[in-house]
């Protein structure tokens, strides 16, 4: 079962970026700052704010839920495959077909299940992002007229600058204030989402 890793990667994925940019060197002359010039950093955002480190908490317990969901299959699964393996030779044909075909069947669900499970974590991190993005874009746009900036910049796309351009530390504080946490369960992908890949084929 390799949901757990694939749930963990989501959730690390909130402040991977943020991260290696924090390890950057300044230097010890930034440099001029030039009027009009903002910066922000998302992923810092997602990594630091305090709604982005309860997403990032909750998604955790989630993918334990699953993997405590899913361990019973892979369980019976293996035991069912070590049962047929050591018995196999004293079956009859018919009997061992039968039972290989049952075994594989349930392998078959079990591997569905997981996928969809795979489908509702990132669907629910995916709807938790999209919540932090809205709350975020009336203070983006605030700030932005705040400090007379002509010009904001992502953070991902500047390899140095003089710190006072960044604005990220006032957008966290006061989506900090707007939106201190989410709360959510794991979500289902809708139907329609669900049958967009076989289309996309």
């Amino acid at each position: 079962m390799k949901t757990i890793a694939i749930a963990a990667a989501a959730a690390a994925s909130l402040i991977a970026t943020a991260a290696s940019a924090q390890q950057a060197t300044t230097p010890q002359n930034p440099g001029p700052q030039i009027p009009g010039v903002c910066v922000y950093h998302n992923a810092r955002l997602f990594a630091q704010s305090s709604v982005g480190q309860a997403v990032e908490t909750r998604m955790q317990q989630l993918a334990q839920e699953v993997q405590t969901e899913l361990q019973p299959y892979a369980t019976a699964l293996q035991t069912e495959a070590q049962q047929l393996q050591t018995s196999g030779s004293t079956l009859q044909p018919d009997e061992l077909n039968r039972r290989r075909q049952a075994l594989q069947q349930r392998a078959q669900e079990a591997q569905q299940l997981e996928a969809t499970r795979e489908n509702e974590l990132r669907y629910t991190l995916a709807m938790q992002r999209q919540a932090i993005t809205e709350a975020v874009s009336p203070i983006l746009v605030q700030v932005y007229q705040e400090r007379g900036c002509g010009l904001m910049l992502d953070r991902e796309s500047v390899f140095m600058m003089n710190p006072a351009h960044d604005v990220t530390d006032l957008v966290i504080q006061r989506l900090n204030t707007a939106l201190p946490t989410l709360s959510f369960n794991r979500m289902a992908v809708p139907a329609q989402q669900q049958q967009q890949p076989a289309a996309a084929n």
